[in-house]
């Protein structure tokens, strides 16, 4: 059978002998991602430090330090929720979600605006953007509320309610505009939903949906005289299609990554890159950071980087297989299409065979809340390793006994 028809059984439906909470010390975390973390955030850091040294005048370490504070600071967070049992925050979900629904209506209240968007609240010399915490946010809870319906996730209310769930904070965040971690939120409840066990006529409807949806906002309302989406973003959308169209205008920003990309050949150009150095690559910090990766370190450092991906994908998967219960496990297959998706759409904007949605490289773009917020999801993927290599360990002293 596979996996959209057969549900993952919860922690509820094992026999008692089995609810067993860990108790002792907690086994070790997972050597091997940490291992992938602290290697993108090494590559994130030696990229970003090259990359924009002239950037801000008199202080060409100015990205590299305040990323490396992201980094501890996400790195200190990531270690306080190993040591927490995971199973608390599934009482506290409508908490998360509340807050999740309050700081996106703070954005638009108190939110700075840059670059024709507003999606951060200014904290300091640090901007909070609530969109990318929220997508930690959507896993727990979407988790939280899969679980609890395990025994009717073949029902069209069990979906419907999953879908609702994700969809109303994605449609106030898209309005900010930000329609990448709109995105991100959507592609989060579909995975959810696939290891939950949801029936695949039931992807098959929302996929009908999708297409419904997509031909309204792109045709049925702009000839209606109804613009859901600002020009720009239609034109990122539409421009990877023809991407030589106009290099000046919308296929500008590809046309400039593809450039870069070509040009580090094997081994990348170092300090020629002058792409990156030249400014002729927008956003080389963050939205286009493999484009510089590309460009300075050539296909080695392109596929160093995409190994340490494929390497993060492998331990969430397997973390999800060891979870001690469905909630467990819906939260680590949520964190792995988080992570997947975003790295997926990021490096195919890179390449022009994705559109530009502004979905940052997780651990490798610029960016505080991006970061943290990656780490945080690290963190629980650690604790779900943790406490279910425990459950595991005294379920056996159980049996043998």
């Amino acid at each position: 059978m596979s996996a959209a028809s057969t549900p993952l059984r919860d922690v509820d439906d094992a026999p008692p002998r089995d609810r067993v909470r860990p108790q002792g010390m907690a086994l070790p975390f997972d050597v091997v991602l940490v291992l992938g973390v602290v290697g993108l955030a090494i590559c994130s850091l030696i990229t970003i430090r090259a990359s924009t040294a002239d950037d801000i005048a008199g202080d060409p370490r100015y990205y590299f330090k305040r990323q490396l504070i992201f980094f501890i600071a996400g790195g200190v967070l990531s270690l306080a929720l190993v040591k927490l049992d995971y199973a608390r925050l599934r009482a506290a979900r409508w908490y998360f979600y509340g807050f999740l629904m309050v700081s996106i209506f703070a954005v638009k209240v108190m939110g700075a605006t840059a670059k024709g968007a507003q999606r951060s609240i200014p904290l300091g010399p640090f901007q909070f953007q609530a969109s990318e915490l929220g997508k930690v946010i959507v896993v727990i809870v979407l988790a939280a509320f899969a679980a609890e319906r395990a025994r009717r996730i073949n029902e069209r209310d069990s979906t419907a309610r999953i879908m609702l769930l994700a969809l109303i904070p994605a449609a106030f965040v898209m309005v900010q505009p930000d329609l990448g971690s709109a995105l991100v939120y959507g592609a989060i409840s579909l995975a959810i939903l696939f290891f939950a066990g949801t029936p695949v006529r039931h992807f098959l409807a929302l996929v009908a949906l999708g297409a419904v949806a997509i031909s309204i906002v792109l045709v049925a309302a702009p000839a209606a005289g109804v613009e859901v989406l600002h020009g720009y973003q239609k034109d990122r959308l539409t421009s990877f299609l023809h991407p030589s169209a106009d290099t000046s205008q919308e296929g500008y920003q590809q046309h400039q990554s593809l450039i870069a990309i070509g040009s580090g050949q094997k081994t990348g150009r170092g300090d020629h890159a002058t792409q990156t150095n030249d400014n002729f690559l927008p956003e080389h910090h963050t939205d286009f950071i493999q484009s510089v990766v590309g460009e300075r370190y050539g296909f080695v450092g392109s596929a160093l980087v995409l190994s340490l991906y494929a390497l993060l994908i492998w331990r969430g998967l397997r973390i999800l297989t060891m979870a001690k219960d469905l909630f467990g496990a819906l939260m680590a297959g949520g964190i792995v299409a988080m992570l997947l998706f975003q790295v997926f759409v990021n490096v195919g904007m890179t390449l022009g065979i994705m559109p530009i949605t502004g979905i940052p490289l997780p651990l490798m773009s610029y960016g505080g809340s991006s970061v943290m917020s990656t780490l945080l999801a690290i963190g629980l993927l650690q604790s779900i390793y943790v406490h279910g290599r425990s459950s595991a360990a005294m379920k056996g002293r159980i049996m043998s006994h």
